[in-house]
């Protein structure tokens, strides 16, 4: 059932590796950037983040209707927008981390422009690269693999970002001269990453239907509930992930007085990163997906308790609920793709077109939303918190950061796995719809007009 060779999966992850020079960067930094560099209030860059991120929701939508229109003969429907949407979404990922000094209004208003053209070319670089997933394999562990891959190209990014990047971030340093020389370098990095990507990773499964009509987008979305399930929980989960992503650093810097713990926690990440990659596919056949999500979404609010209730005085104690926290988003980040992949299927199986661009979309929609929330919110409590930047921090600032942290990334997803309880698409499900899709296939061929049909 559509195995994948090595070089296939090792291809696919680069591109997450790539898509992360600019999508991590700007979440782990975005944040310190507009307040520490550019001097932008706390409550300004909440409310920036909140409203382009909820745009830049929209520009998946856009982006999975364009998708699900094109088709190459030659390409196929996903590599030609990773191959030429790469560049400019690279340079302006530069162009972000660099507002030049042309008043508040001025600074704010070019930070709200750079940002939504980020995102959009972001959407139109990611919506592809995240559906093209589903058109390589079917098979429930060469999916796995690809997550794997996936995950891993993304830890690597984050992993360096966190043991180069992070701890440069401290009063004293040129911090302009910092991300400008590294989303410059990150400029040709991401490029080759992406033509490997482009030449490596290709489609195999087969589609009655190149080009999908908007009302067979709708129809598709319409009968999909496990996909609305899995977008729902995605967005309560990624809301306190992304809380707890955009103040790990103050965490750790203002919090437990220890930003060399940033270097640390990036190595960690990365070893059990490559530890559980190549592990996860035989636990997912072993229990399933949806097992594997809540038995991590469990270590994710256990880290995230710890993280809240930990005295600052405790510091290991504190770091490993973070670790703990971390665990269990590694694990959910990893199977969390190939459940949106099974659900393709079962898209398809109801309605007999294969729609991965509108229903990558909607996912990644759901959880780009819930991104926009969680970032907004961390700024939010930031700013109640009377944090500023450079300032002695008061008992309140230190609380909210640990709020933000531990305690909202705990209560979100406890909702998020309450939610994915309820998930009916089991694997064991999942392998019955693919043999009655190729059945109907394989009649299909037999009876042209039957095809004929659907188109």
């Amino acid at each position: 059932m559509n195995k994948l060779n090595k070089v296939s999966i090792f291809g696919y992850g680069a591109g997450d590796a790539a898509n992360n020079l600019a999508f991590t960067t700007a979440t782990m930094f975005l944040l310190v950037y507009y307040t520490d560099v550019a001097g932008i209030s706390a409550a300004a860059a909440g409310t920036l983040l909140l409203t382009v991120r909820i745009f830049d929701a929209f520009s998946d939508v856009f982006a999975g209707r364009l998708v699900d229109r094109a088709f190459s003969q030659r390409f196929g429907k996903f590599r030609p927008f990773i191959m030429f949407g790469s560049i400019p979404l690279l340079l302006l990922s530069v162009a972000s981390f660099s507002i030049p000094q042309i008043g508040e209004t001025g600074m704010l208003l070019y930070a709200y422009v750079t940002y939504a053209a980020l995102g959009l070319a972001y959407s139109l670089v990611n919506i592809p690269y995240g559906s093209l997933a589903g058109a390589m394999t079917q098979d429930a562990g060469e999916r796995a693999k690809l997550g794997s891959a996936r995950m891993v190209g993304a830890l690597l990014v984050s992993s360096a970002l966190g043991i180069f990047v992070a701890p440069l971030i401290k009063p004293g340093v040129n911090l302009q001269a910092v991300f400008t020389t590294i989303t410059l370098v990150f400029v040709v990095i991401g490029a080759a990453l992406y033509f490997f990507t482009f030449l490596t990773a290709k489609e195999r499964v087969h589609r009655s239907v190149p080009k999908v009509s908007f009302s067979q987008s709708m129809a598709t979305l319409k009968t999909n509930r496990p996909l609305l399930m899995l977008c729902l929980s995605s967005f309560l989960f990624l809301t306190g992930y992304m809380a707890m992503s955009s103040v790990q650093l103050y965490y750790l810097r203002d919090v437990l007085g220890r930003l060399d713990l940033y270097a640390l926690l990036s190595i960690i990440q990365l070893v059990v990163t490559l530890a559980l990659a190549p592990l996860m596919p035989r636990l997912v056949r072993k229990f399933g997906k949806k097992t594997i999500y809540v038995a991590a979404g469990a270590f994710a609010i256990v880290g995230g308790a710890i993280v809240f209730f930990a005295p600052a005085a405790m510091l290991w104690f504190g770091f490993a609920g973070l670790l703990l926290s971390m665990l269990g988003v590694m694990a959910v980040n990893i199977v969390v793709w190939a459940l949106e992949a099974d659900t393709v299927e079962y898209g398809e199986w109801k309605t007999g077109v294969r729609t991965e661009g509108i229903t990558y979309a909607l996912f990644s929609f759901t959880r780009k939303t819930g991104q926009a929330v969680g970032g907004a919110l961390a700024a939010y409590a930031l700013a109640i918190g009377g944090y500023k930047s450079g300032a002695t921090h008061s008992a309140e600032s230190l609380q909210a950061i640990q709020f933000a942290a531990g305690a909202l990334p705990a209560i979100m997803t406890i909702l998020a796995v309450a939610v994915m309880s309820k998930y009916k698409l089991t694997d064991a499900l999942h392998e019955r719809i693919v043999r009655e899709i190729a059945a109907r296939r394989s009649a299909a061929v037999q009876h042209p007009e039957m095809e004929a049909s659907l188109k």
